[in-house]
């Protein structure tokens, strides 16, 4: 995070407060990166309010451009602009949908989760992160090379939002419940399955340098243990990552970024492995 140089914030104009730019001022604040203020408008109606905003922020000594636009929909609009400007970071503030249009549509944020090439900052709650729990989300059962990558990824992630909020990071894994169909004899019972991720966990561990105090192992799905975990800690912030499934077209829907997106009281960073981002970007090229 010390090494993104420019911010893509998305200001809801509806919205008299905005959570994101909160967020934004806070790392551009330690970071000194460029904050790019985008309006998803047909009409261009907002100027004012963005000629405001730029120079509220450029006396408090950001550098700070702005921008309104429309492309199709709000998150290949998002994605554009984070892709002319170069941006390293998107946050937004999320706003969730109900069941009904949830099983009807797909959510917008689910969109951008899945096809932004770079990490995304959803916003849930205006309260400050100083000196609160962040909270990593790994699968440390998965040691392939896409997963790996990953863990690094949204350790650094975690580990650089703790520093500038003075906080503490925690990390969580679950662990899958025993299958006495398995045909792994040690994947049938609850204490092999723990004790096989304890020693997985002990090479994390040692990798990462998280001690055993703030390490949560559970048994169950993520989708689940997370938000519950999160809760229990009271965590500012959830890290959590999407691996592309099927010839890196993108998170599947039900993805476990998505599912606990809603779930989550906190305010969730999520992070793609490198190679697709890279892929993402190749497709945005083409579209």
């Amino acid at each position: 995070m010390q090494a993104i140089r420019s911010i893509l914030v998305v200001i809801e104009p509806e919205h008299s407060e905005s959570l994101a730019l909160k967020r934004a001022k806070l790392i551009a604040g330690v970071t000194q990166a460029h904050l790019h203020l985008l309006v998803c408008d047909k009409k261009h109606d907002h100027a004012g309010m963005l000629s405001v905003l730029k120079a509220a922020l450029l006396a408090d000594g950001y550098s700070v451009t702005t921008e309104q636009a429309w492309n199709e929909s709000l998150h290949e609009t998002i994605i554009d602009v984070q892709q002319a400007e170069g941006c390293g970071l998107v946050i937004k503030q999320h706003f969730p949908d109900s069941s009904l249009k949830k099983a009807l549509l797909t959510p917008a944020d689910w969109k951008l989760l899945r096809h932004c090439p770079t990490p995304v900052l959803l916003v849930k709650t205006s309260t400050s992160w100083k000196d609160r729990v962040i909270l990593a989300a790994v699968d440390v059962g998965n040691a392939d090379g896409e997963h790996r990558h990953l863990h690094t990824t949204i350790i650094d992630h975690g580990y650089d939002i703790a520093s500038l909020a003075k906080g503490y990071l925690h990390v969580i894994s679950a662990h899958p419940s025993p299958m006495l169909s398995a045909a792994d004899t040690t994947m049938q019972l609850s204490e092999t399955i723990e004790a096989r991720y304890r020693e997985q966990c002990r090479a994390f561990q040692a990798e990462f340098d998280v001690d055993d105090a703030h390490l949560h192992i559970e048994e169950g799905p993520a989708d689940v243990l997370i938000p519950f975990m999160a809760h229990k800690l009271k965590a500012a912030v959830t890290v959590i990552g999407t691996v592309a499934r099927t010839g890196l077209s993108g998170a599947l829907i039900g993805n476990t970024a998505e599912v606990v997106l809603d779930a989550l009281e906190s305010d969730v960073l999520v992070l793609k492995p490198q190679e697709v981002e890279d892929h993402l970007v190749e497709l945005t090229v083409k579209h």
